[in-house]
């Protein structure tokens, strides 16, 4: 007897339990990425309205860019597109 057997449809016993299990911490990261944008949308929001009630502006363009960048050299070009919505997140559209 294998190690590894496979079912009646060919799929490797092995494969399918990784599979689950590489799903499953998929999801857990989901769930943390969710909670961290949250998090960080919230803490967003905060620093807007304490800029506002001290007589600023709701964003700072030289801090955006600045995030915009990080997440470009990190990530290319999809970093900027994700850097973008995370900024809407906590600042809402402009």
């Amino acid at each position: 007897m294998t190690a590894t057997t496979a079912d009646q449809t060919g799929t490797d016993q092995t494969g399918t339990d990784e599979l689950g299990r590489l799903r499953d911490q998929i999801d857990q990261l989901d769930a943390e990425i969710v909670r961290l944008w949250k998090e960080r949308a919230g803490l967003s929001k905060r620093i807007g309205e304490i800029r506002m009630a001290e007589g600023g502006t709701r964003l700072v363009l030289d801090r955006e860019r600045a995030i915009l960048e990080k997440y470009r050299q990190a990530l290319g070009e999809d970093g900027t597109q994700i850097a973008m919505l995370i900024l809407r997140a906590g600042r809402g559209p402009l």
